[in-house]
């Protein structure tokens, strides 16, 4: 755990290189299981002004032992940024594979998949690189091409999957206005092309059948609404095809053991680091209640649990106190009147607005320590989480809550002549996206995917790796004091250096102590 660009994913693939030559086992496996981060880096990981590879959705990898030996691993994946697939603030990127598509695919095969002059493009707002960037993209794309090749994938796979990459960021720039015979909304003349670059007959039949807003009955509400398809439509297009790489890597990775064979395991969490930028959004707030769950199970673990041991011991013990953050999950996650409670109500009624939502928030928390109202001419609210304070734009928060996809669509996409589409959003397709390792978590709400998170760690052994941002500008080699200090503050680390200091700093087992 740690910031966002304090180092976690940098760690996790160390730590996986560590074990995997601890292991000396099955060379292949081991070499499958070390090509699967490019890929997810790839298709998970994007530029923001924090950090220039950061994680953009949590992930949990079990590698599974028999005598010492890794047998099999299974990858679960959870809270993906689809929204960044159609938006980008200031500074930042989509997800990494768009650029590496432009850099790395030779002129015949961008004429096959459509793509025209990156700066065209509105997902990725025009913006490409330098000509160093470029070929540093290029040595990234080879490095997907050969990880996709030795994870297993078809070469037809490989083909459809980037057609309908192609195909969602064609997609982004197809625009609409009004009919005037009949003041329905039609796809503008300017983007048709746009249209049938992106090969998607989904969108044209959509905008024949989106309703417009009974409370405010315009064209350029409809125009609003089908926009708002189109980008439904490329996020629940890329989510699916990133929860089918990874159903495919689980496939692939899966132990090849009789049933009967214990194995054991050991998890590695890798997610997202607590984020305050310049503008927060939904996603901000779901990223800052996963790192507030995080740092209640480290303090329940360290200070309680292990404090508890001591006096079971016996130890002549003082109690250390610890900064408890359970009133701020009390806030976000108590039912009925928690934050996300209070969110799902308002995201269930048609007339509820982001606006309403405040409001609800504002009456419900006030004179609450840990909740203060905008006081902007923005519309937003501010959190006191333990790791500071964190202001909210509320802008879009019940439409990416409710994240929801016209009943249509999906009849089109089954129907699509590309074969990946079809199968993605077939039934079949929908069970192995849903079903990772035991954890319904492609779908559901975040609440649901974080509780099962944490009911995994509370049943484990855990071992914590706090990762500690040295700098804001990203420079190697710089220590900023100030910043060091306040997050060994803030995670709690000072007290926890206290307790094994004052306790039990090395723990061997009756068995290895008697050996000695």
């Amino acid at each position: 755990s740690g910031e966002s660009g304090a180092g976690k994913t940098e760690s996790t693939k160390l730590l996986l290189q560590h074990i995997m030559n601890l292991c000396k086992g099955n060379s292949q496996l081991e070499q499958q299981i070390l090509q699967v981060n490019p890929l997810l880096e790839a298709f998970g990981n994007a530029q923001t002004v924090m950090n220039d590879n950061s994680s953009r959705f949590g992930k949990y990898i079990q590698l599974r032992f028999q005598k010492n030996t890794v047998r099999g691993a299974k990858l679960s994946e959870y809270l993906l940024e689809k929204s960044r697939v159609v938006q980008q603030d200031t500074g930042e990127r989509n997800f990494h594979i768009f650029y590496y598509m432009f850099a790395g695919l030779s002129l015949e095969e961008k004429e096959m998949y459509g793509l025209l002059d990156p700066s065209l493009y509105r997902y990725i707002s025009g913006r490409f690189g330098t000509q160093d960037v470029a070929q540093r993209w290029k040595h990234k794309y080879q490095e997907v091409c050969n990880a996709l090749d030795m994870v297993g994938f078809q070469e037809q796979e490989q083909v459809d999957m980037q057609a309908i990459l192609a195909g969602v960021l064609s997609l982004g720039n197809v625009t609409f206005e009004p009919e005037e015979s009949n003041g329905s909304v039609k796809v503008s003349e300017a983007s048709r092309g746009w249209l049938k670059a992106a090969a998607v007959d989904v969108l044209r039949q959509l905008v024949c059948c989106v309703p417009c807003s009974p409370w405010s009955p315009s064209v350029s509400c409809c125009c609003s609404l089908c926009a708002d398809a189109r980008d439904s439509i490329a996020k629940v297009a890329y989510g699916r095809v990133f929860g089918w790489i990874v159903c495919k890597i689980n496939e692939l990775l899966a132990e090849n053991v009789d049933s009967e064979v214990e194995l054991r395991e050991i998890g590695i969490l890798d997610i997202f680091g607590f984020e305050n930028f310049a503008v927060n959004r939904f996603e901000q707030l779901c990223i800052n209640l996963a790192n507030e769950q995080l740092q209640h199970f480290f303090n329940h673990h360290i200070f309680q649990l292990e404090q508890a041991t001591y006096k079971e011991e016996e130890l002549p013990w003082e109690t250390i106190t610890f900064n408890n953050n359970q009133a701020i999950l009390n806030l976000l996650l108590a039912k009925p009147l928690g934050l996300m409670s209070l969110l799902d109500e308002q995201s269930a009624f048609p007339q509820a607005t982001d606006k309403t939502f405040v409001d609800k928030l504002n009456s419900s928390f006030k004179g609450n320590l840990h909740f203060q109202p905008g006081r902007s001419h923005v519309l937003g609210f501010s959190i006191i989480h333990y790791a500071g304070k964190v202001q909210y734009t509320a802008g879009g928060f019940l439409e990416k809550n409710r994240d929801t996809l016209p009943a249509n669509v999906r009849g089109l996409f089954i129907k699509s002549i590309t074969p990946l589409l079809s199968v993605l959003f077939t039934g079949k397709s929908l069970c192995y996206v849903l079903w990772l390792a035991g954890l319904l978590i492609f779908l559901c709400p975040r609440q649901h995917s974080l509780m099962v998170l944490m009911e995994r760690m509370y049943s484990a052994n855990p071992h914590f790796v706090r990762c500690i941002k040295p700098n804001n500008q990203k420079e190697p080699g710089v220590v900023d004091s100030q910043m060091v200090l306040l997050q060994l503050r803030y995670n709690g680390l000072l007290e926890t250096i206290r307790i094994r200091r004052d306790g039990f700093s090395w723990r061997p087992s009756f068995e290895e102590f008697a050996e000695r």
